[in-house]
């Protein structure tokens, strides 16, 4: 098991958080609570980038809504960043592949 490891950078369009490790019941409190330290901006966007993560199950599929929830209240639009091919099949399957903007790295996701 891979203990989750979040780590914030800005970028022009706003801050991206690379999520490494697994986004399980265990860890998915982790995200929530370090989206509250984000400072977030009307306008920007906050990129998830998920190259880094190794396993979601359905706490982290929650996790990544309350991360969007958290972003639309901020008025700020949310994007996934290269999502592993295990956790895009899941997002498919409910529908969240509709809700989410996905590109394929933060590099793309960043762009204006």
């Amino acid at each position: 098991m891979s203990p989750l490891k979040i780590t914030t950078r800005d970028a022009m369009t706003g801050p991206v958080l690379e999520i490494i490790g697994e986004l399980d019941y265990a860890s998915a409190t982790g995200l929530r609570e370090h989206l509250t330290t984000l400072t977030l901006r009307p306008g920007q966007r906050l990129v998830l980038d998920l190259a880094g993560m190794e396993f979601c199950d359905s706490s982290g599929i929650t996790a990544l809504i309350a991360a969007r929830n958290h972003a639309l209240a901020a008025q700020v639009d949310i994007a996934l960043a290269a999502v592993p091919a295990h956790t895009l099949r899941v997002l498919g399957i409910v529908g969240l592949d509709q809700i989410f903007p996905l590109y394929p790295d933060s590099a793309a996701a960043t762009r204006m």
